[in-house]
């Protein structure tokens, strides 16, 4: 057996603003739109060059989040490999020049890794790592 992760899925309130910020700033490819009139359901599925994909999903019967998705059970961020410290405080400084939440400064982490944190559109931390 090969396992990978093949996808990972997020419900997102605003389907063509998380489309755009995972396009425009970790390089992804979005494929077509998918929509179900009938489920009200529509989706974007986002590739990244390691295979990995990210589905966009949006359904109006989908409600926010009742707690704060940091301090509870749960999915609690993406981490994208930008290929070196020097693009991380590059991509951080570009994010921060754009108006994104900046959850995490440019450090080293007690676990090793060289990392920032950012807030996507939609308030998901995104760690952008060496």
């Amino acid at each position: 057996m090969n396992i990978k992760i093949e996808h990972i899925a997020l419900w997102v309130s605003n389907l063509e603003l998380m489309k755009n910020f995972y396009t425009v700033y970790f390089e992804g490819k979005a494929g077509n739109l998918y929509h179900n009139p009938a489920k009200q359901y529509s989706s974007y599925f986002v590739s990244f060059g390691s295979g990995t994909r990210l589905e966009l999903m949006r359904r109006p019967d989908i409600s926010e989040r009742l707690h704060h998705h940091h301090n509870s059970i749960g999915l609690t961020h993406l981490a994208f490999s930008v290929g070196g410290k020097e693009c991380v405080a590059q991509l951080t400084e570009r994010l921060r020049g754009n108006g994104f939440t900046i959850v995490s400064e440019p450090r080293t982490t007690g676990d090793g890794y060289y990392e920032s944190v950012v807030a996507d559109p939609e308030g998901n931390w995104v760690e952008i790592t060496e």
